[in-house]
């Protein structure tokens, strides 16, 4: 567990969020946190919402320009979580059979975002839950936002229910034949820096322009993102869920 950012921003406009509330992102993989909501996770934690952060797995393999090291992309990660003033944080499955295929084990996914141990909707019973969206090509992102969805739903008896669900975008998204709404925006101008800083932390998987994934493809998409609503940069959520 670790401390939010000395850095102070209001929380007015956030989601209606107020200090002491609780943000939950459930994310495919390390890294997504970042490259997807990272400027809004640390807005929220500089206006001292609590921010917790699930990836659900991390495996050794290769990959295009480059390679999966799961001792150091938990390393990556902490450091990106810290740069983000993220306060609890895991990787759940690293290495197992379900890391390999999550989309195999839909129960088990259930399970893991509704009531996994340590960063779960009942361990921080939070206001808001980020989780991939439904726009994404990748199996593992689909899987996930499945699973949310799921883990999401109205239960009763006292089992922890978001008011609000968003989806964010990740940078491959926009490949895709899936069309979603991108209509919530957040203005993270403010919020490079520190973005910045742990895209930077997840070194083994940025890659040189004009990858999507690339420090400046980033910075290009949040700047487009920006322009729909008047900022220098923002990132975009599909909106699943909004209760007040």
């Amino acid at each position: 567990m670790h401390p939010a950012p000395s850095t102070t921003l209001t929380a007015d406009g956030l989601f209606g969020l107020s200090e002491g509330q609780r943000l939950l992102a459930v994310v495919s993989h390390p890294d997504d946190e970042t490259i997807g909501p990272g400027g809004t996770l640390y807005r929220a934690a500089a206006a001292g919402i609590v921010v917790d952060v699930l990836a659900v797995a991390c495996r050794t393999r290769p990959m295009w320009g480059g390679d999966s090291d799961p001792a150091v992309r938990v390393k990556e990660f902490n450091a990106a979580c810290d740069a983000l003033g993220v306060y609890g944080r895991i990787i759940a499955w690293v290495d197992d059979e379900r890391a390999h295929t999550p989309g195999n084990h839909p129960s088990d996914l259930v399970t893991l975002i509704e009531s996994g141990t340590e960063v779960s909707l009942s361990e921080t019973r939070p206001d808001l839950m980020l989780i991939p969206s439904a726009t994404g090509f990748h199996q593992d992102h689909l899987a996930v936002h499945h699973a949310g969805i799921a883990a999401a739903r109205l239960g009763g008896n006292g089992k922890p229910t978001p008011r609000i669900v968003l989806g964010y975008c990740g940078p491959e998204d926009v490949w895709t034949r899936t069309v979603e709404a991108w209509t919530v925006l957040v203005d993270t101008t403010d919020s490079w820096p520190a973005k910045e800083q742990a895209l930077r932390a997840h070194a083994s998987q940025l890659r040189d322009w004009p990858h999507p994934r690339s420090l400046e493809g980033i910075r290009k998409l949040d700047a487009a993102n920006g322009v729909r609503i008047g900022t220098d940069l923002a990132e975009q959520f599909v909106a699943y869920r909004i209760a007040f």
